[in-house]
């Protein structure tokens, strides 16, 4: 999966969570609420996740570039 999709999904599945968590309390329903709050935890890891692989993608592109700039330089003396 994408970095994009994973931030994406992520933080769909902690809206949803919320929802749920807050529809528990409203009820009175402990379960659901319960289940909410799990939901939101996994969201957020997922979302925290795509965060990761997104900054480590730019960091590689970054230093991919560093690496050209270098040898292009080195080639130019």
């Amino acid at each position: 999966m994408t970095a994009y999709k994973d931030q994406i999904q992520g933080r769909m599945k902690e809206v949803q969570g919320k929802i749920k968590e807050t529809a528990g309390k409203l009820v009175g329903n402990k379960e659901l609420q319960a289940k909410g709050k799990a939901q939101k935890t996994r969201g957020k890891a997922q979302a925290k996740f795509g965060d990761v692989k997104q900054k480590l993608k730019v960091a590689k592109k970054k230093a991919t570039t560093k690496k050209t700039a270098k040898k292009k330089a080195a080639k130019k003396k």
